[in-house]
């Protein structure tokens, strides 16, 4: 199985990879190992951040597999995200107990304050981490199973399946926004003290956080590779350039269509859970769909299918929106954001990756390019 997930890769995923696995061992060690006075130490805030963006490159990557190798354009995908965070951040109030402000070691402090005498059906089981990890799949993967079934198999396609997958995720934010739905209202899920019997806020914590956010990423980018490259993965590909020929040819579209967009589903609760003990809040805010446009920016500006431009496009514009967002450019940041979208629209089509490859002579990713199943025998 590894053989597999290796042999997938060319040299930039190798590169890509080998990127990552430095990032994974220095910034731990630069946090831990070196004094707060060094040139070299690398504050806990910085990789609390850096945890931060990985988990963004996860979403982004989640995002092309479905847009960039298939043509599922969704705007819908911070739903996705968001289900996967909600679901950890409610082990993470259940582990609160009797810590809480009012002290109740039942309930939350949100439900105590509304007056709530007992605790949701829906909430129990969150007190064990397996369970909540479980969740973290289950939810955002039903979710899309439920919405891709309908979708799908009505062959809803383009711009309208675009609008739909927005409309999912804010009548979610709607119905997250409401106090009686369970989940903290307009405030959320906050005040985390421990994670599977670890402080939260402790530098070690942190660390670990940012180190599994990273494999995570490796993990996402490996079973990602080894799918778009092997047979289901052409299949995919067709489908995104001729699904009318693809269908044809007797290949049961809407089930390959379906697969990747409950796979991805998956891959963008993982970021979602990894995201929410790092920031410590998860409210209804990350269903909004002006959080799942700007994923589709980080996308296209780093290269769609590609898988690695989409993960370098989120790190590249997140720290390019700390650095705009915490001086005199705040106010201009969606206009600095809409003209780098279409910048990069005009003038790099296959993305900063796709620069990047031709600046250093290598052909761009075959991704773009049409595939052809004629050769290949219908399932």
């Amino acid at each position: 199985m590894v053989a597999r997930f290796l042999g997938s890769l060319d040299r930039s995923g190798a590169v890509f990879l080998a990127a990552l696995m430095a990032a994974l061992l220095l910034v731990p060690g630069l946090n831990l190992l070196t004094p707060e006075s060094s040139a070299l130490h690398v504050p806990t805030y910085v990789v609390q951040l850096l945890g931060k963006y990985i988990c963004f490159a996860i979403l982004a990557l989640s995002l092309d597999l479905v847009w960039g190798y298939c043509g599922i354009l969704s705007l819908g995908h911070g739903a996705f995200f968001a289900l996967g965070g909600y679901a950890m951040g409610m082990y993470l109030m259940r582990q609160i107990g009797a810590r809480g402000v009012y002290a109740n070691p039942d309930l939350p402090d949100f439900m105590v304050f509304l007056n709530w005498k007992e605790l949701p059906w829906f909430w129990h089981g969150f007190e064990w981490l397996g369970f909540a990890l479980a969740m973290v799949l289950i939810a955002p993967g039903l979710l899309a199973l439920g919405f891709g079934w309908l979708a799908f198999r009505s062959r809803v396609t383009g711009v309208y399946l675009s609008i739909i997958t927005q409309a999912m995720t804010y009548a979610l934010l709607l119905a997250f926004f409401r106090n009686d739905m369970g989940f903290g209202g307009n405030n959320g899920l906050t005040d985390f003290k421990d994670i599977a019997g670890f402080n939260v806020e402790a530098q070690s914590t942190r660390v670990l956080l940012y180190a599994l956010s990273v494999l995570a990423l490796i993990g996402c980018y490996l079973v990602s590779r080894a799918l778009v490259t092997s047979a289901f993965g052409k299949v995919l590909v067709s489908i995104r350039d001729a699904e009318s020929r693809t269908r044809f040819l007797g290949y049961r579209v809407e089930n390959y269509k379906l697969a990747v967009f409950v796979l991805s589903a998956c891959m963008a609760g993982i970021a979602g859970a990894l995201y929410v003990p790092q920031v410590g809040i998860i409210n209804p805010s990350e269903f909004a769909p002006a959080n799942s446009i700007e994923a589709v920016v980080w996308v296209a500006v780093g290269g769609r299918g590609t898988l690695i431009g989409a993960a370098l496009g989120a790190i590249t514009l997140n720290l390019l929106k700390t650095l705009l967002t915490s001086g005199p450019m705040a106010p201009f940041w969606l206009f600095v954001l809409g003209a780098i979208a279409i910048g990069a629209t005009l003038v790099l089509p296959r993305g900063l990756l796709g620069l990047a490859q031709t600046r250093i002579g290598r052909k761009p990713s075959a991704a773009g390019h049409k595939t052809s199943l004629t050769t290949r025998t219908a399932p």
